[in-house]
Order: C-alpha cells, then sequence, then structure tokens
C-alpha cells in the first residue's frame, strides 16, 4: 500500500500512473471509438489475396473478423479504459457472437491449457520465496560479497535481480530489492532526484529482475504464453533446456552491458557508501539462523529447479515412459508448501500474492492468439507487416524483431498483450518459410518483458520509481541506449547458441 501510494504522489509523473481518475467521458469516448472501428473494418470489403511464392493468401470473413475485434482490443489496451484482463475477456465472449468459433472451443483453446498449471505453479513459489524471508537474507549475502565501491553495489543489485527473476516473478523481486536500495541511499546521505549513485543504484533495482526474467521459462509471463502458442500452434515442445540455452546466455550478456550503461550515463558522485561489509553482514546476524519456514522454502524450490533441468533427461532415458512436464513439477512444488509438517505459508496468503488478473490475460491471452491463428489473420497479416525482415540476415533479423516488439511494448504496456499480438504472427510466418519457429520467436518473447524506457510499462519499474530517486526521463534516457544493448545482447545469444544448438540462423 506505501508503494502505491508513494506512486500516486510522486512530483514528478504521478499523472502518468494515476490511471483511475481518468474522466467517464475520456474512457466512454475510447471504449465507442474501439467498436466504432471495429464496425468500420468488418463493412470494409475483403482485399485482394496476397500473392506469396506463387500462392494465394486470402484473408476470410472470419479472419476480418478477428483483425477487427483484436483492432478494438488493442483500442482499449492502449487506452487502458477497462482492465487489460477484462479487455482479454470481452474479445472473448465476442467471438462467438460474430460466429468466428464456439465459446466452448475457445474456453478449451486458453482455459484448458496445460501452460496455466505452470504459471500458477510459479507463482504460488514466487509467493513462498518472499514471505518466508529467503530472498531478502540471499540478496544481504550477495550484497556482503559485493564490497562498498558504488559502482560494485550497483553491480551487485543488478547481479541479485537476476539470479532471483530467474526463478520468481520480477516484480517480486523489485520489491525485495527497493527498501534495500533505499536504505543505503539513506545511510549514504544522497538526495533524491539529484544524486547519480541514487538514479543508478534505483534503476538497478529494476532492471537486474527484468534481466533475468527472460533467463528461464520461470522467469515472467510471456515465457509460459510463448512455449503454449509454440505446442498449440506449431506442434514445437520448448521445455527447460532449450529456454535456457539461449535466454540464460542473453541474460547473462546483460548483467555487464546494463552495469556499463548505468554507470556510463549515471557515473557514482560518491565512491564508496559509508557501510562497511562487517554492518551488512550483522544484518544477517540479525535476520538469525535460517528458519524453518526458509529452510523447506529453499530446499522445495531446488528441487523444483533440479526436476525442471533433469526432465528432458530422464524422458529420453526412459524412452518417454517416466515423463514430467515443467507444468506438473511447478505445480508439484506448490503442491508441497502447504503439506503438514511443511506449511510454508497459509493458503490465504498465497491468495494475496497471485496474480489472478494475470492468470486471466494469459488464458484469454491464448484464446485470442489461438483464433487469430486458426482462423488465417495471422498469416495475412504476417506477410504484411513481417514478410521483409525474412530477407534480412539472421543477425540483422533478430535485432529488428527486438526493437520492433521493444517499440509495440512501449504502446502496450503489458508484456502478455505483446506476446499475445506478436508471437502467433511470427509462428504464422515460420510455417509459410520452413523455418524454425523457435528461433524466430525466441528475440520476440525475451523482448516481450524488457521494458527498459517507460516507468508504467511495467509495475517493476514502477516499483523503484515510487521511491524518489530518479524522474522518468532518467529512466528513458538510459532505457533507449539499453534497448539497442538489450537487442545486441539477445542477437549474439541467438546466433551463437542456436547454431551451438544445431539450428540454422543465418
Amino acid at each position: 500500500m506505501q508503494i502505491r501510494e508513494r506512486a500516486e504522489t510522486n512530483t514528478e509523473g504521478g499523472d502518468i500512473l494515476q490511471k483511475d481518475p481518468r474522466s467517464f467521458t475520456y474512457k466512454m469516448g475510447f471504449f465507442l471509438f474501439a467498436f466504432v472501428l471495429m464496425a468500420v473494418i468488418m463493412l470494409l470489403p475483403s482485399p485482394d489475396p496476397l500473392e506469396k511464392g506463387g500462392e494465394l493468401v486470402p484473408l476470410s470473413w472470419n479472419a476480418k473478423a478477428i483483425l477487427a475485434l483484436l483492432v478494438a482490443a488493442v483500442v482499449l489496451w492502449i487506452t487502458e479504459v477497462i482492465p487489460f484482463s477484462i479487455t482479454a475477456l470481452l474479445i472473448m465472449l465476442l467471438i462467438p457472437v460474430f460466429g468466428i468459433e464456439s465459446f466452448k472451443h475457445i474456453i478449451v483453446l486458453g482455459f484448458g491449457n496445460p501452460i496455466i498449471a505452470f504459471f500458477i505453479g510459479v507463482l504460488v513459489l514466487s509467493s513462498a520465496f518472499t514471505r518466508s524471508g529467503m530472498g531478502t537474507r540471499l540478496s544481504y549475502l550477495i550484497l556482503s560479497v559485493m564490497g562498498t565501491r558504488t559502482t560494485m553495489v550497483i553491480l551487485g543489485f543488478l547481479i541479485v535481480g537476476a539470479l532471483l527473476s530467474m526463478w520468481i516473478t520480477d516484480m517480486a523481486v523489485a520489491a525485495i530489492l527497493m527498501p534495500l536500495g533505499v536504505a543505503i541511499l539513506r545511510q549514504s546521505g544522497v538526495t533524491p532526484l539529484e544524486s547519480n549513485f541514487g538514479k543508478g543504484l534505483m534503476i538497478s533495482c529494476a532492471w537486474g529482475p527484468l534481466f533475468g526474467g527472460i533467463a528461464t521459462p520461470a522467469g515472467c509471463g510471456p515465457n509460459p504464453l510463448t512455449i503454449g502458442f509454440l505446442k498449440e500452434l506449431a506442434h514445437v515442445d520448448v521445455d527447460f533446456i532449450t529456454w535456457m540455452s539461449m535466454g540464460l546466455p542473453a541474460s547473462l550478456l546483460m548483467i555487464p552491458a546494463g552495469w556499463l550503461v548505468i554507470t556510463t550515463i549515471f557515473p557514482p558522485e560518491i565512491e564508496r557508501v559509508p557501510i562497511e561489509r562487517e554492518a551488512i553482514r550483522e544484518k544477517l546476524v540479525d535476520i538469525g539462523p535460517l528458519t524453518r519456514k526458509e529452510g523447506w522454502t529453499l530446499a522445495i524450490f531446488l528441487m523444483t529447479i533440479c526436476a525442471w533441468i533433469t526432465a528432458p533427461f530422464i524422458r529420453d532415458m526412459t524412452g518417454g515412459r517416466v515423463d514430467m512436464p515443467m507444468q506438473a513439477v511447478a505445480l508439484c512444488g506448490a503442491v508441497l508448501l502447504f503439506l503438514p509438517g511443511i506449511e510454508v505459508m497459509p493458503w490465504k496468503a498465497a491468495q494475496q500474492d497471485v496474480d489472478w488478473g494475470g492468470i486471466v490475460l494469459i488464458c484469454a491471452g491464448i484464446s485470442i492468439g489461438m483464433v487469430v491463428y486458426n482462423t488465417g489473420a495471422a498469416r495475412w497479416l504476417s506477410w504484411i507487416f513481417l514478410g521483409p525482415i525474412i530477407q534480412l540476415p539472421g543477425f540483422l533479423r533478430v535485432f529488428v524483431i527486438v526493437l520492433g516488439v521493444s517499440l509495440l511494448h512501449l504502446a502496450f504496456s503489458s508484456n502478455t498483450v505483446t506476446g499475445t499480438i506478436i508471437i502467433p504472427l511470427l509462428i504464422a510466418l515460420a510455417a509459410d518459410l520452413n523455418i524454425n519457429p523457435w528461433l524466430i520467436c525466441a528475440p520476440a518473447a525475451f523482448t516481450s518483458s524488457l521494458a527498459f524506457i517507460l516507468v508504467t510499462e511495467t509495475p517493476t519499474n514502477v516499483i523503484p520509481y515510487s521511491a524518489g530517486y530518479f524522474a522518468i526521463r532518467d529512466m528513458a534516457k538510459a532505457g533507449v541506449v539499453m534497448t539497442f544493448v538489450a537487442a545486441l545482447c539477445v542477437g549474439i545469444s541467438i546466433l551463437v547458441f542456436g547454431t551451438l544448438g544445431g539450428h540454422y540462423v543465418m
């Protein structure tokens, strides 16, 4: 609650973060505009079929209708006149009204997708990691190793944020790091909005979690969304190891790159923080020995990670007789937390922490994306907007996809919404061109959660911003540079490790 109040009363950008007080006229105006635009698109005559390689790519009535609904959704998502998840549910309800798909099938496509079990399991594990105190303990432990040089403190926060967000949600990690960073800044006596060290340290509280979120499927919402689309639309199984083979190197490359960007644009005005390593170690002593809840959380967490990583090898060794899908492993880890004798936290606490709106958005997003693909609308759109990028060399293709998705993210301010729109288009394009859909979807999936420029793009940015040490323009200045740097990191990772994995991206 304190974070929310501070975000709403911050001296700069408060109006941008206050979305609820928008006027009735504003909301109703854009709401009606969205559906007028939808009606206009539906009433327009269908365009002539596209000709690609001697084959015609038509736009059927169903495809045109779902595109019209998607345009209405985009308007509502951008203007945020109603919540993201409610917009997605509204479009789901309208799809059967126009005869595009049956309501029963839409529900099965989205809410019946097993990837939802993975997302729920990860969110419950994330809640346990935060509530047990394990996240705070690990943060202090790593910071005690990094020393007191201000540049190394910033690097330490980036490392801690990235390592934690590989396994728990970005927003939870930012919430763990922000109060630690504020405590250091207050003891250093720096001035909010004026101190470069304050700006750099608070931005690192957001960037570290963003870097780590792309490393594993558990990192953030667009990751399981992409895996679900690849499985359902392209029949491609992306397991934990496959994702990490390119996501982890990209994440690790971004840590030193982001550190250089922050310390170059915001060189700290003080060389060392007035806190000795011993003081940080004393905080660890004050926390006390590992509690029972922390011990169980750590044990279950490590067992879950091991199961995720070893599952593909066990499946191959047993000829498929023993199969542990990552969705089942995540759900198993979540269930273990509540068994008698373990009981890391009450179920009511987990209910408060789980982002049920995010789960609804992912379910509905999968339904919408599947219908866009199945009607042929994704294929038609992909040739209109994305066809030219295939003519580019592999590395440049990845670079352009990353920059394009970054621009989309500025408009949608939602990782899941961005992924819902772009991933089905890329899968359709890959199918037509007979190229590996994972290699063309990976850069888009990674970039869907890399929101470096605007504070309002993700709650992960809002949390450190709410501390009041940097302005919106400060993040934008560093974020534009980091967006290009991230594109290079993702491109290098996919080019090098995609080739080593036996794929061809050139």
